[in-house]
């Protein structure tokens, strides 16, 4: 997990916490079709799972309704894949196949995978209120909390369900109102402004 910081760890194996799973399986209607991020710990339990790093989800078909995504933090040196990759990929599959993704990532409001990817692209997003996430090492509720803010993007037509599950979890924003706008039209009104 780094979000462009040092990695920590070299484990594949950081997993979703529970009460974060069952939130998306509720939001999803019980179950989660696809978990292209899967590991041999994993208690997400979608239908449909590729484990890393024997596979790279990144490469495998998208084509399902509904989809969960805890990417990798760090860059993968041998695939030459960061999560703006993970990002591009949630956001091009909504936009092809209309599929429902929410993805676990970290608040990187200022990175250019997010202004491509999540702005103007997604449909929401939860700012979760846990200061430093504890993610499950191995399975096991033991891990350090991440050093970085954690989000819940949300890539779908159902933002007042995303809320209903959501706000509990933390600040729910609608970010409907940017697929009218484009960002470059933004930064050029900001250069305006501030120079």
């Amino acid at each position: 997990m780094s979000a462009g910081r040092s990695v920590n760890s070299q484990s594949q194996t950081w997993g979703t916490p529970k009460k974060y799973v069952d939130a998306v399986k509720r939001f999803f209607g019980g179950s989660i079709s696809l978990d292209p991020c899967s590991n041999e710990f994993s208690i997400v339990n979608a239908d449909t799972e590729y484990s890393l790093p024997e596979n790279d989800g990144l490469k495998e078909r998208w084509e399902f309704p509904t989809i969960y995504v805890n990417p990798p933090y760090g860059a993968d040196r041998e695939r030459g894949t960061t999560i703006k990759n993970w990002l591009a990929k949630c956001a091009l599959t909504h936009k092809k196949h209309q599929s429902e993704i929410i993805a676990l990532v970290p608040v990187a409001t200022n990175t250019g995978h997010w202004k491509q990817s999540v702005f103007g692209e997604a449909s929401a997003i939860c700012f979760l209120y846990d200061t430093r996430l504890r993610f499950l090492e191995n399975g096991l509720d033991v891990g350090k909390g991440a050093p970085m803010a954690c989000s819940m993007i949300y890539w779908g037509k159902n933002y007042q369900a995303f809320y209903n599950e959501f706000i509990k979890y933390g600040a729910v924003v609608d970010i409907t109102s940017l697929h009218n706008e484009p960002i470059e039209k933004e930064r050029t009104m900001m250069k305006m402004q501030f120079g």
